[in-house]
Formats: C-alpha cells, structure tokens, sequence
C-alpha cells in the first residue's frame, strides 16, 4: 500500500498504523514504507499538530479476522501500548533488538534504560528533561533510512514482542472490532514501531510519536513533541474531530497515571495492569480495572461494562542514547 502524507517545510509525518482472549482481575471500584497506509497528519487547532502527531492506519491484517459486523462509526476503543498492551516498554525491546543487531554498542543500552525509567517514572520533567531525552532518543538514528528500520522493526516485533502482548487486552481490542468499533494505539512509541504493532494484531492504527525525515532518511528531530501524558488527549480528541467520533462513546485504556488527560476525554476509562496512583484515581472515579499480571485473581472480561458507556520516547528507533559510532 502506497503511504500517502502531508509535507511542511519538507517534513514529512512518519509512516504508520495476539493472542486470545484472556481472563483478568476486575475490581467494581508515512515517506513511502511498505505495507503502511498513513493517512493525513492531525490538525486540532496547533495542538495535536504542535505535539507531533500523524496517524497511521494499518493495513495487510495478521490478527483475528473479524467477522462482518455493521460498523459503529462513532465509537472507537483507543490503547495505550506499555504494559497496557504490551508487557514492558516497547522502545526497550525494539533497542535490545537492535544492539543485537550491533546497530549501536551494547554499553549504550543500559544508559538508555537508565534513562527510559527516569523519564517513566518522573513524569514530564522539566523542559531541559524533556529536551535531553528528545535529544538523545534521536541522535542515533539521524542519516539512517527509514524503511531500514521499519524492516528491523518487523524482525524485531517477531523476536521480542509478539509473545508479551498481554492476552487479555489483545481480547479486549477484539471485542471492540467484534462490535464494528475502530481501534488504535496511543502512545509515545515512534509511529513507525506503532504501526507495525497495530497491523500485526489487526488493529484499525496507531497514533505515535513523530521522528522528522527527509527524502526518507531520518534527520534526528522530532516533529513536535512526544505523544505523552496531556498530549495523548489532544491526539485523542483530533482523531475524533478527523474521524467523526463521539468522544462519550469512546473507550480508552491505560497502565499509568500519565495517561489520566486520555482516560478523561472519553465515555468509558479502564485502568489495565494499573500503577498504584492510576489505581486510586481509577476507584475514585469508578472507572473499571482489569488486571492481567501474575498473581491476580482470575475472572471473565465483561463484555457488556465495558463496552456500556462506550458502545467500549522517543522517536522512531530511540533505543540509545548515542549514535552509533564506527
């Protein structure tokens, strides 16, 4: 599929857009890439643009077929990726593939980590935090192609990502597609590891933090900022606008208290593998909880709460902190 995308200023938005059902602890309290369709870069007024957010619509389908239902065209389920969809950080399983890969030296991986868990864990930081980590998730990957790491992503997701998808938030995406509803990723992955993700289990698409290329070859900048915490909510509430969607009617679904603007703007907020502030937060609010780590106790995902209310760093390759040498 021919990936079509808006240029401004010669920058071009990046590319984009598994197992069964599971059971849960639930408390009541584009440049051209193969095979990635991307679609138009999200404009709410400066906000989603200003954070740096396309879009990416998957396409050649490798997850559960759905069977043909009526579409729902204004409601859609929206997830986050880390530890919500995926076990652990997607970016860091993407970087242990790619030192593998001798793509930069093996040292370098445990300063990213460091870094990757400071940024996680501290929030947004200060401004000067935010720009250091921009600057070193990029610095590596400026002059490399981007179909180059678009292949290595496909490689790696089959290594290192495909056996964490956590089965029971892979059927509750399903049951959103089972009920006609759009589904997308929502995180401060690099678009381009998004969308190989989301077309890998079926979903609609993804939207995802934006590396800046020209002529596809990366440059080491972002377009806008990272599709983190508030900047999620905009991204959210532009591809509403875009796609027609009644935000009420909506679902969306988070691990951590930074995704708290997301779960806010839509009808149905569920609190998946939470961290302990989301977990309160969610308990306060009433938003339903659905825990899938070792340990839980085991229950049926409830098809009908969770679809009621909605019907239900980094850029691309930041796996170092230094480019690589030699």
């Amino acid at each position: 599929m021919r990936a079509v995308g808006r240029r401004r200023d010669r920058r071009e938005a990046a590319p984009g857009a598994s197992g069964p059902s599971a059971s849960s602890d639930s408390e009541p309290e584009a440049a051209d890439v193969p095979e990635l369709g991307l679609t138009a870069a999200l404009d709410d007024g400066g906000a989603a643009r200003d954070a740096g957010i396309a879009a990416a619509a998957a396409a050649d389908t490798e997850g559960p077929v759905t069977p043909s239902v009526p579409p729902d065209l204004t409601a859609a389920a929206f997830f986050d990726v880390d530890n919500t969809m995926m076990m652990g950080a997607s970016i860091f399983h993407f970087a242990r593939g790619l030192a593998a890969r001798n793509f930069f030296p093996a040292a370098a991986l445990r300063g990213f980590v460091w870094q990757q868990v400071k940024f996680r864990l501290g929030g947004e930081g200060t401004p000067e935090d935010i720009r250091q980590h921009r600057e070193a998730a990029l610095s590596f990957v400026a002059g490399r192609e981007v179909s180059e790491l678009v292949e290595l992503g496909e490689e790696i997701y089959d290594e290192l990502m495909s056996d964490r998808i956590w089965e029971g938030t892979r059927a509750l995406a399903q049951m959103h597609l089972d009920a006609g509803q759009r589904v997308w990723l929502v995180t401060a992955t690099p678009l381009e590891l998004a969308a190989i993700i989301a077309r890998r289990l079926g979903l609609t698409g993804a939207l995802g933090t934006v590396a800046e290329h020209e002529e596809g070859v990366y440059t080491g900048r972002l377009v806008g900022e990272l599709l983190h915490g508030p900047a999620k909510a905009h991204a959210v509430r532009a591809l509403a606008t875009r796609e027609g969607l009644d935000l009420r009617r909506c679902s969306a679904y988070s691990d951590s208290i930074n995704d708290a603007p997301m779960l806010s703007v839509v009808g149905t907020a569920v609190a998946v593998n939470p961290d302990a502030e989301l977990r309160g937060l969610a308990r306060k609010r009433g938003w339903e909880i659905r825990d899938f780590r070792s340990g839980r106790k085991v229950a049926r995902i409830g098809v009908p709460s969770v679809l009621g209310a909605g019907a239900v760093a980094g850029a691309v390759a930041a796996g170092a902190a230094y480019r690589r040498r030699g």
